[in-house]
């Protein structure tokens, strides 16, 4: 799924394909200071050993299923369900512990700077 500029709706529970070898990454809407994106995921989680530190801030939305954070600075990763949502500061390391392998985790990212 595309940005899509002439406000045609869209769902963002389809359009997944069935082969997901790598997460689906799709930018809902971008303007000067932000960026949306839908993630699918379905047992993708951050490499071992690897760290997310970024420069924007990210709001996270968990739009369908179940999934699992870790914040470098904590022993245990934060879960998330259905609903859930969390803010995550810019240059807050942390990594994806761990998604469903059984179905698509489907989450809204709100990059912001």
């Amino acid at each position: 799924m595309k940005y899509n500029p002439l406000n045609q709706p869209n769902n963002i529970l389809k359009n997944i394909p069935e082969n997901l070898s790598e997460e689906l990454i799709d930018i809902l809407a971008e303007g000067k200071n932000f960026r949306l994106e839908r993630i699918v995921s379905k047992g993708h989680a951050s490499p071992e050993g690897f760290w997310y530190d970024q420069d924007e801030n990210e709001f996270v939305f968990l739009a369908k299923e179940k999934a699992k954070i870790l914040f470098e600075a904590n022993v245990k990763p934060v879960a998330l369900s259905e609903g859930d949502y969390i803010n995550i500061p810019a240059h807050k390391k942390h990594r994806v512990e761990w998604t469903d392998p059984e179905t698509e985790t489907i989450w809204l990212a709100l990059f912001y700077w």
